[in-house]
């Protein structure tokens, strides 16, 4: 009967959800990968300004109190994103928190009767929260699976994946994050909260959800998807400082991991909000100290503070720490390729067998680890409690599920522990404290601590792409403190000292298999700081970083951009390919047909071009009176869409409108929602009288794009078309002639109390007098170039 009840629950929900409008629907692949109508499933986006003439009118017709007005909102919305993910990271955490310890007290309860009938509700309660996580996924939000981390890198890097910043994919990450974290599964919160963050900045960005109506218009400033990554980038530091309470390790996580482009301006937007989010959490935190979050206490946020550990250490000891640094680099290595492999099976076999699988998928995982994490530890004997300070505040033995060491499990004396349990039989946060806790040696044997790394590291690979929002970074930390700690005890028994701590080691650990897997060096080095509160081992982290990072690289690519390669995400990594040394730009653009347009083309012919062939831009094309071909600019297919939908610039003539005619459209008309998949050549209808018509492009181009020679290295055009985030360059014959040069000091322009005349862009003419270029009175030094083409200039005349 609970079942039934249970089952229509469901069934309403669904259908409730499924009555909503459907501006956001889109299909999804496997691995949550969403594809929009035309079977594109991912687009890039344009973050080059079009200067076409719309937008120079617009910009003509703003003043100075406009452009102070924007800077303002940018950052009274870093302000927001900032709360916004403080926020969201405070309701998950106090979930999370809660839903473990309900779990963990009950099952304590009635273990004190029958074992068998704990271990039914242990595994019962985790099987619960991981169905709901699995099937919000699933059902609701197919783009709010897995970390979220490879499609935010993507979308900074310039390419546009329909799905992953809509409002469902927020709610499904957040509530999706609880069932899978609180169900005990071997994956972390952390990578999660960054794709939340970039979510809440873009829905700030675009005003709101449309289609859940919750929008304001005041709040729609920014258009462009340049703005919009601003605000992404802000997001993605606001969630990992929410995550590891590590404000100064978002921002670098920021620029290191995510961002493919950077500048002075962006990066104190992102420490503002990075800060933000830390003022945030900490005054939840103070409030929860009260007891007013139930479970959450000391155990809620990570910050596993080891400054009681070791204060010191011996050059002896730099040895096993390298050790410890190759380790994580190969395991790390080893947990990249298995995924991996993993991954594309699941995506190419398992999960198109649709929904069902995945949601049965999730719950045997579920199942095998309820089982591991509950029976391993039944297997193990019991340890007499060690003799400790009282002062010390360590107590022997801890219930299970409570914050501490030494937990009693399945033990026949009231004075014994057992030390599987207290890694397994706990939340991942508070086994990680266990591990990194000081003045606990000899708290595990070498036997449990290589069980645990063998069941865990074993688990965290099969979990690890399931249809669940899942983190990696938790996982990480679990498995690298555990073999971290390995090596500590041998180093503590081999030189017999006192001042050694195993934590020391575990911390050094869990840093080289992050290492080792991510590939993170300056960011994870500062997080890892952050929330030990030591920075005694800055150096000693830095040293296993740098020594697992190598390794790992000799053997395959950091976990996210294996991941994006396997989602088909186009990623343009920071270094081109070495062969494209040997490549010029002609050869880059191989054999494909260029499609242009006449400046002045007829409806039928767009209409035609537009249907045959998915190019996002076409070079435009005119005459001159001597019947010259001139390229005046670029069009691109989103701007031709919006002026077959809207026919109010169709015309019966072929000629050309005198200078740049009238235009009747907003320059916000031409940008491309955030999150819908815009127009379409089949939403537009058009008439036999309108396929007769014609459009002049000229107002509505690109008339500077981006223009490189033929014969210019590959490697220069991807670094030029990386750096200025580009979507298209035009790749022309070499130029028969030069009309100017501008050199560094023609850009220095003052931009207070001068003339116009001063004002404008000084360009150096090859042809005829040199002008006398002087700034404040005084002549400029000489450009050497300058002088040897003016020399060249004045011999050929």
């Amino acid at each position: 009967m609970l079942s039934n009840h249970l089952q229509n629950g469901m069934e309403t929900a669904r259908l409730v959800w499924s009555r909503l409008p459907n501006t956001e629907d889109g299909e999804f692949d496997a691995v949550g990968i969403s594809k929009k109508s035309d079977g594109s499933s991912v687009e890039s986006l344009d973050y080059e300004v079009i200067e076409n003439y719309a937008y120079r009118e617009e910009q003509a017709q703003r003043g100075k109190v406009y452009f102070v007005y924007q800077v303002a909102v940018k950052w009274f919305f870093a302000l927001l994103i900032g709360i916004g993910t403080g926020l969201a990271a405070v309701f998950i955490n106090i979930s999370v928190e809660n839903f473990a310890g309900w779990k963990f007290q009950l099952t304590f309860n009635i273990i004190q009767k029958s074992y068998f009938a704990g271990f039914l509700i242990y595994v019962l309660f985790n099987l619960a929260l991981v169905l709901s996580s699995v099937y919000i996924v699933t059902n609701f939000a197919p783009a709010a699976a897995g970390s979220g981390i490879p499609e935010i890198k993507g979308y900074l890097n310039g390419v546009d994946i329909h799905g992953i910043l809509f409002f469902r994919t927020l709610i499904g990450k957040i509530f999706g994050s609880i069932g899978s974290v609180g169900g005990g599964l071997a994956l972390g919160k952390e990578g999660p909260l960054v794709h939340t963050g970039a979510c809440i900045a873009s829905l700030l960005g675009q005003g709101g959800s449309t289609k859940y109506h919750v929008s304001s218009r005041w709040l729609q400033v920014f258009k462009s998807d340049r703005d919009r990554r601003d605000l992404v980038t802000c997001g993605c530091a606001a969630g990992v400082a929410a995550a590891f309470r590590a404000p100064v390790g978002g921002v670098l996580f920021a620029l290191e991991e995510v961002t493919s482009w950077w500048r002075s301006q962006l990066m104190w937007r992102v420490f503002f909000t990075s800060a933000i989010v830390a003022v945030v959490v900490r005054t939840a935190m103070g409030w929860c100290k009260s007891g007013k979050c139930g479970h959450f206490g000391a155990g809620g946020f990570i910050i596993w503070d080891i400054s009681g550990a070791q204060e010191d250490y011996s050059f002896q000891e730099l040895l096993p720490m390298a050790v410890i640094g190759v380790i994580g680099g190969l395991l790390g290595a080893l947990f990249n390729q298995l995924t991996l492999y993993i991954t594309h099976w699941r995506r190419n076999y398992l999960h198109k067998k649709g929904n069902r699988v995945k949601i049965i998928e999730a719950c045997l995982i579920s199942l095998l680890t309820s089982v591991i994490s509950f029976g391993v530890p039944l297997l193990r004997k019991c340890t007499p409690c060690p003799e400790t300070d009282p002062s010390s505040g360590i107590q022997c033995p801890r219930s299970p599920g409570m914050y501490g060491n030494y937990v009693e499990f399945y033990c026949g004396r009231k004075t014994e522990y057992n030390d599987l349990a207290t890694i397994f039989f706990n939340t991942q946060d508070d086994a990680i404290r266990n591990l990194f806790s000081a003045k606990t040696i000899h708290e595990y044997s070498a036997q449990s601590l290589l069980t645990f790394l063998v069941m865990f590291y074993t688990l965290a690979v099969i979990t690890f792409g399931s249809a669940v929002p899942a983190g990696q970074f938790v996982p990480g930390i679990m498995i690298g403190s555990t073999y971290g700690r390995l090596v500590g005890m041998f180093v503590v028994n081999f030189y017999k000292k006192l001042n050694i701590e195993e934590g020391t080691y575990a911390l050094l650990g869990a840093a080289s298999f992050l290492g080792g897997s991510m590939r993170m060096t300056v960011s994870l080095c500062v997080i890892m700081v952050e929330i030990t509160n030591n920075l005694k081992l800055l150096p000693l982290i830095m040293l296993v970083l740098l020594i697992s990072k190598a390794v790992g690289d000799a053997f395959n690519e950091g976990l996210y951009e294996e991941q994006a390669r396997l989602r088909g995400i186009p990623l343009l990594e920071s270094r081109p390919k070495y062969r494209m040394r040997k490549m010029t730009a002609k050869e880059g653009c191989g054999s494909q047909k260029v499609i242009s347009l006449p400046r002045v083309v007829k409806v039928s012919d767009v209409a035609s071009i537009l249907r045959s062939n998915k190019h996002n831009g076409f070079p435009v094309i005119d005459h001159t009176r001597n019947g010259e071909t001139l390229v005046i600019g670029l069009m691109l297919r989103s701007h031709l869409l919006v002026l077959l939908h809207s026919k109010v610039d169709f015309q019966h003539s072929p000629l050309a409108c005198e200078g740049s005619g009238i235009i009747r459209h907003n320059f916000n008309e031409f940008v491309k929602p955030a999150t819908s998949r815009g127009l379409s050549i089949d939403d537009i209808h058009l008439s036999s009288d309108d396929l007769e018509m014609y459009i002049d492009l000229a107002p509505f181009l690109n008339p500077s794009p981006y223009v490189v020679p033929e014969d210019m290295s590959l490697t220069k055009v991807y670094n030029l078309f990386r750096q200025l985030g580009l979507r298209h360059i035009f790749v022309v014959p070499r130029a028969s002639h030069v009309i100017g040069l501008i050199t560094r000091k023609d850009l220095l322009i003052e931009e207070e109390n001068e003339d116009l005349d001063t004002v404008e862009l000084q360009s150096t003419s090859v042809r005829g007098r040199r002008p006398d270029r002087r700034v404040n009175g005084t002549a400029d030094m000489e450009d050497p170039l300058l002088n040897d083409l003016l020399v060249q200039n004045r011999t050929s005349s």
